[in-house]
């Protein structure tokens, strides 16, 4: 969270709203691990210490501010409520405000549960194969020989036609600039 943002009374609002919407099904959910690795963003946001109060308006491990702690389900202060009520409100966070909450120390909020060791990055997928490269396009005179190839075949002429290329092929090449 930003350490001098002031939340705007309608954001906060809307905090709270989206804040009951997702408190209800986590409430209902039967698993109690976290999705996230919320050690790395308390070791960077409060050195890991998961009960400070240091006096700069914000508390808890995850250095909540008083309102968007109650807004997103928490009772009491943050420096008072046990790692896990502070991780179970920081999913709510999470899924309210997104990564951008902790502008900082969001970075180590990797995949897997909460453990104090940074989950493995997967692999990169591979970069996909280029394209192959668009086929050159006929020349002017590539398309007046097959177009007239096509009129001698239509016309019963298509042998003659190929006799005449074949008997001519060095005379066509000069003509069409490629001897």
């Amino acid at each position: 969270m930003a350490r001098n943002r002031k939340i705007s009374t309608r954001a906060l609002g809307m905090a709270a709203a989206t804040g009951a919407l997702v408190a209800v099904p986590m409430a209902l959910a039967t698993g109690t691990a976290s999705a996230h690795n919320w050690d790395g963003v308390a070791q960077c946001e409060s050195g890991g210490n998961w009960n400070t109060a240091t006096g700069n308006g914000y508390y808890g491990g995850l250095q909540f501010s008083q309102s968007t702690w109650a807004a997103n389900g928490g009772t009491g202060s943050p420096a008072n409520a046990s790692k896990a009520e502070q991780i179970r409100v920081a999913e709510n966070v999470l899924a309210s405000q997104g990564q951008g909450a902790w502008p900082v120390c969001g970075q180590y909020l990797t995949s897997g549960e909460s453990s104090g060791v940074e989950a493995a990055q997967p692999a990169p997928a591979p970069a996909p194969a280029p394209a192959p490269a668009p086929a050159p396009a006929p020349t002017p005179f590539e398309m007046a020989k097959a177009t007239i190839g096509d009129a001698a075949t239509a016309h019963g002429l298509g042998d003659q036609y190929n006799q005449f290329l074949q008997a001519n092929d060095v005379l066509l090449k000069a003509v069409a600039g490629k001897a």
